[in-house]
């Protein structure tokens, strides 16, 4: 009976604005409590807390406090208001449109105080909205892999209209070394076998950041590492 239940609820989600509070904690309820009516908890937790928020908020005392709730459930409930909070803190937004100063006053915020050399990529729509971003590569104190075939799956599967790097030198200034303008290049060429437009590459260094568009260096690296620029043009039989 529970699993024909469970099976109209969970298609009672296309629908999920038309759901009560309860509905949704108890189907949320399903994955923490996989053989058992999660009805009643759902309700009992809402007459703890009389809010999703209050739900969210509780502490692991206060969840286990409520009948029906055992460990498990109570670290589920716990870890996904830790997510929601999370999802809501306004210094982890991503911007909405591209802006180089915004964007690396953004970037080195996330990737300031990283103690290894991370990697990430940036979505931009052909409004110039940051869509998506992804962090790819986190590697040693020095250094940091990211392999083409990774940017390649990453930009068929996304699509974007333009990219956005960034990396860190978390313990050095943020001059580009040879491996930063390869890998600059390198990047270009991935973005132009793919239709995309590479916007930007910022190094979040010890010293503030260092974007590659700011001082004058992208246009060269897309006129240069463009793949019809590097064939000679359009093929012709």
């Amino acid at each position: 009976m529970h699993e024909g239940h469970r099976q109209r609820m969970y298609e009672r989600l296309s629908r999920a604005d038309g759901l009560q509070d309860h509905e949704l904690l108890e189907i949320l309820l399903f994955s923490a409590v996989p053989r058992k009516n999660t009805n009643p908890i759902a309700h009992e937790l809402l007459s703890a807390f009389s809010t999703l928020e209050g739900v969210f908020r509780a502490d692991m005392e206060e969840l286990l406090s409520v009948r029906g709730v055992g460990k498990e459930t109570a670290a589920y409930l716990k870890c996904v208001g830790a997510v929601y909070a999370r999802m809501n803190r306004k210094g982890e937004e991503l911007p909405r449109f591209f802006n180089v100063r915004t964007f690396s006053e953004y970037v080195s915020a996330r990737l300031g105080a990283l103690g290894s050399e991370a990697v990430e990529l940036y979505c931009i729509d052909a409004n110039e909205r940051v869509r998506c971003s992804r962090r790819f590569a986190v590697g040693t104190a020095d250094r940091a892999e990211l392999e083409p075939e990774e940017v390649s799956r990453f930009l068929a599967l996304q699509r974007p209209a333009g990219l956005v790097a960034a990396h860190n030198h978390p313990s050095a200034p943020a001059r580009p070394s040879d491996a930063d303008d390869a890998f600059t290049a390198q990047l270009q060429l991935l973005c132009s076998m793919n239709n995309v437009r590479f916007y930007d590459h910022i190094i979040v260094g010890t010293d503030g950041t260092y974007s590659y568009f700011l001082v004058g260096r992208m246009e060269e690296i897309r006129r240069n590492f463009d793949v019809a620029h590097l064939i000679g043009g359009k093929l012709c039989p």
